[in-house]
């Protein structure tokens, strides 16, 4: 395996750096489902040289609306990804550590995008990744104007009887939106039904598919019908939620939406 690497290095090292600094990337690859989206939506397809192997799982798993066509994906080993001969490779910043070592050890640019943890940070990850791949930075999209908190309060409820709590992205996104958090405790906190019943949310939003699954068995207890009145249920769009990206700005404004009617049948209920 050792000797394979070395004569791989020999082969595609003129290759990895024949590229002048100043000429925009023409092979890029990506090794993360968000890089994924973000190539996708941004770069022109014939620059693009491979994405993840995310591309080879079924469709639902990532329903962004421009990843609807299909797209050339590498295996996501060393092998695969160097035959490409890519001038750059973005990843996430937790995606491939181990193989983002052994391209770089090979000569490969490869560029780490860290994950966002703030809008603020959202705003760095756009400019970032259009300084990686030779965009303007103008094509950073804009973020909605903050909302005016009201009193309605949000649980964001995640898989596994999970919310999202204060100091997480999700707190972020549904602040910016105007809602307050239902929940007082940092990061994410494990629910307990016999407090929701005590004290219920003004509105429930479930961030994670749809499906049968044990781990969705928390949102589908009686106790919630019990309520009077029963919280209502909000929906969005869930791909929205497992990247931060410029899609986030989209997010925001929907869950705005969601809040205006919330209060518009706050105002009218007897």
């Amino acid at each position: 395996m050792k000797g394979f690497i070395a004569l791989l290095a020999l082969l595609i090292a003129p290759a990895a750096f024949s590229q002048a600094p100043a000429q925009p990337p023409q092979r890029i690859v990506s090794l993360d489902l968000c890089t994924d989206w973000m190539l996708a939506l941004y770069v022109e397809r014939e620059r693009v040289a491979a994405l993840s192997p995310m591309q080879r799982v079924q469709q639902p798993f990532h329903p962004a609306p421009w990843m609807k066509n299909s797209w050339p994906a590498h295996d996501g080993n060393l092998e695969s990804i160097a035959l490409y001969k890519p001038d750059l490779i973005l990843t996430g910043q937790y995606a491939a550590i181990a193989l983002r070592e052994q391209l770089r050890r090979l000569g490969f640019r490869v560029e780490v995008l860290p994950l966002a943890t703030t809008l603020e940070e959202v705003r760095r990850y756009e400019r970032q990744f259009f300084a990686y791949v030779g965009l303007p930075p103008e094509h950073t999209a804009d973020g909605p104007p903050e909302r005016e908190h009201g009193e309605k309060r949000l649980l964001l409820l995640g898989a596994n009887a999970i919310g999202m709590g204060r100091d997480t992205f999700e707190n972020a996104l549904m602040n910016h939106a105007g809602w307050r958090n239902y929940l007082t405790e940092s990061g994410l906190v494990r629910l307990d039904l016999e407090q929701i019943a005590l004290d219920p949310p003004n509105a429930v939003l479930w961030a994670t598919p749809s499906g049968a699954a044990l781990a969705n068995a928390f949102a589908e207890h009686p106790l919630w019908r019990s309520l009077n009145p029963p919280p209502p249920r909000l929906e969005t769009d869930y791909w929205r939620w497992q990247c931060p990206g410029p899609w986030s700005w989209g997010l925001i404004r929907e869950l705005g939406r969601l809040k205006q009617q919330a209060e518009e049948r706050g105002a009218t209920a007897p």
